[in-house]
């Protein structure tokens, strides 16, 4: 195996990457192996989807494979080889009938079908190792040492961003929301890859115009999620249990808890989020479910201890799984993309073995200490305020906005965000926006002017509400996002980081600070390229960032 496109890279070589029987994320050779294939076989189906489109015969259902299937590469997803093995033979038979059906609409249309080569062409293996041994030659850094690190650093670029718009994509897919012309753009970034591009320029453009194309998914998935349960609004929710048989839902998936608070509604057992799926306390028809209670735990990378503590069974839904211990092995299950092997995996909405877990475990045994936090600040709720807030800026109450977004990891160096968010000054505002606000969120940071100083907008899927805020305030300062008394301080971990980093380049939105490690597919060149261009910078120390910040919006 050979993978560098999360922030768990192994960087204690000179060449940076996870190069050894298990990666630090805990997946096997193998399986990235098997990954790495599958996006090459997506990349097979994308080349005859994108023609069959161009001639006016769109296959929708080709996209939402293409969708699961990318959306199973990303880090902290699925981590079951057997699966991998099924899923390609899958995307053979999709790729197959994808060709048929373009080539039938070309020769209905007096064309002669185009003889594709490359991905188009791959027949999987009959056997796993036949799998491995085709995987040899396709993995990420395929062709170094023809085209060179810049070239392929770009291409990982392009593919890692690909891989978070499509996870987008799927959120939004599986809430009854797609798009054409989001399939019509992943099918034409899978095939670009699939040329294998040398030009970088070319390259850059691709990378950019993928950028675009999440604004676009982003826009969809906000759209879903309020369309199928409300706008976000302002909502207190329990950080402590409460007596009683329990489920945990962690992952990102509404959709899902949805499906889970409809099957327990008369069983008499609460719900908790955990991690990413926090938002669901702020949406008018989750939270009208009385039996979702609070949440539990911290952020994704405190599950083992948060899932052994916890006393009822689990659900794993989309991403972020991280290797079950054996204290709580036989009481977490998976569903959606995500997947662990000997994890049983729940499919089609029905929970009744989850919920039959919860009925047999004990569940907590006393109610504990109440306290809570706030959260639900989407763009609806903000911008309600946006008079209040624009006039507390233009009186000087408010000096400065920190929007602190991104995921979370347990790496040294993480404490970063706790402190910026902690020593930002008693005049500024904080946004947050992702799992990194686990690291601040129960502080206590008081108001301004009865603006609350923390706006806990939500999860990586919310990112469009972020995009709105900030629009919507330039438009009332009549200036520029680059204008504002803004920084972006953003921590990545994986790929929906990457397509989220890649829109907010699009926008041409400058000096953002990155953390705490820039990606190592990055080579010296491409990161110099987006320094010189958008003024991209490396985190540092938290007081000299927050003053270097203060600095500039008064230069």
């Amino acid at each position: 195996m050979y993978c560098y496109q999360c922030e768990q890279t192994d960087r204690s070589s000179a060449q940076p990457g996870c190069a050894s029987t298990k990666g630090n994320c805990g997946k096997d050779a193998n399986t990235s192996d098997l990954q790495d294939l599958l996006v090459y076989a997506l990349k097979g189906i994308a080349q005859y989807s994108r023609r069959a489109r161009d001639l006016g015969a769109p296959n929708n259902g080709s996209g939402g494979f293409m969708l699961y299937g990318m959306f199973t590469t990303l880090t902290n997803v699925n981590f079951n080889a057997a699966r991998f093995t099924i899923l390609l033979h899958e995307a053979a038979k999709v790729r197959d009938k994808t060709k048929a059906d373009y080539e039938a609409t070309a020769r209905a249309k007096g064309k002669i079908p185009e003889v594709l080569s490359g991905p188009a062409a791959w027949q999987p293996a009959a056997d796993i190792n036949g799998l491995l041994a085709q995987a040899q030659g396709v993995g990420i850094t395929a062709g170094i040492e023809t085209v060179g690190a810049d070239v392929v650093g770009l291409r990982a670029l392009i593919v890692y961003g690909l891989k978070g718009v499509c996870a987008y994509a799927h959120h939004a897919h599986v809430l009854g929301h797609e798009s054409d012309e989001v399939y019509t753009g992943i099918e034409q970034a899978l095939d670009f890859l699939a040329a294998e591009s040398t030009d970088i320029n070319a390259l850059l453009d691709q990378a950019l115009g993928l950028g675009h194309l999440n604004l676009k998914v982003l826009k969809l998935l906000d759209t879903a999620n309020t369309s199928n349960f409300g706008a976000q609004q302002p909502t207190s929710v329990r950080v402590t249990p409460l007596k009683g048989k329990a489920i945990l839902v962690s992952g990102h998936d509404l959709g899902d808890l949805y499906a889970l608070l409809e099957q327990t509604k008369d069983k008499g057992i609460n719900i908790y989020t955990h991690g990413e799926v926090l938002p669901a306390h702020a949406y008018p028809k989750l939270k009208a479910y009385a039996h979702l209670v609070g949440n539990y735990g911290g952020a994704w990378q405190d599950q083992q201890k948060d899932f052994a503590d916890f006393p009822g069974p689990i659900l794993m839904t989309s991403n972020c799984i991280i290797e079950p211990q054996p204290i709580y092995r036989q009481r977490i299950f998976t569903t959606g993309p995500v997947g662990w092997p000997g994890v049983r995996h729940l499919e089609n909405n029905d929970f009744s073995m989850l919920i039959q877990a919860a009925q047999a475990l004990p569940g907590f045994k006393e109610d504990a200490t109440a306290k809570s936090i706030t959260i639900g600040f989407g763009s609806d709720a903000v911008l309600g305020l946006a008079d209040k807030v624009v006039q507390a800026v233009k009186t000087g109450a408010i000096r400065h906005f920190f929007l602190i977004g991104g995921c979370d990891g347990a790496a040294p160096g993480r404490n970063y965000y706790t402190d910026f968010a902690e020593q930002a000054p008693k005049d500024t505002v904080v946004l947050t926006l992702g799992c990194n606000k686990y690291r601040f969120n129960q502080h206590d940071f008081g108001d301004i002017d009865g603006i609350p100083r923390l706006l806990d907008i939500g999860q990586c899927n919310d990112t469009y509400s972020a995009l709105k805020i900030a629009t919507a305030l330039a438009d009332a300062f009549n200036c520029d996002v680059n204008d504002l008394p803004l920084t972006l301080v953003v921590s990545w971990f994986e790929q929906k980081a990457a397509a989220v980093l890649l829109s907010l380049l699009a926008l041409d939105i400058k000096n953002i600070r990155l953390g705490p490690t820039l990606p190592a597919f990055l080579t010296p060149n491409l990161i110099n390229v987006l320094v010189d261009k958008f003024g991209l910078q490396q985190i540092g120390d938290a007081r000299g960032d927050i003053e270097a910040a203060l600095l500039r919006n008064t230069a």
